[in-house]
């Protein structure tokens, strides 16, 4: 049973909330954008607690209404979401 999962970095209030937050159903598409790429993560990473190549780095993907940006750290078997980004209507 593996132990990936996604988490925001720093905080959930860091990245999405603040002075003015993003729409609840944007987040949605965030969080469920993220478990997908969890889900790959996992698949490409075996031994992702074993893991030392090189890392990724940040990379950008695409919902309904905006985009997120993320890095996925294998060794930690996380997906870390690092900042979030609403395009205007």
């Amino acid at each position: 049973m593996s132990d990936w999962r996604w988490e925001y970095d720093p905080d959930e209030t860091h990245v999405v909330g603040g002075d003015s937050p993003a729409p609840p159903a944007f987040i949605a598409e965030v969080e469920k954008r993220a478990d997908e790429i969890v889900r790959a993560a996992e698949a490409l990473h075996l031994d992702g607690s074993g893991y030392r190549g090189v890392g990724e780095g940040v990379q950008t993907a695409y919902v309904p209404g905006g985009m997120f940006l993320y890095l996925t750290v294998p060794r930690h078997e996380c997906v870390y979401i690092l900042q979030v980004t609403v395009w205007p209507a």
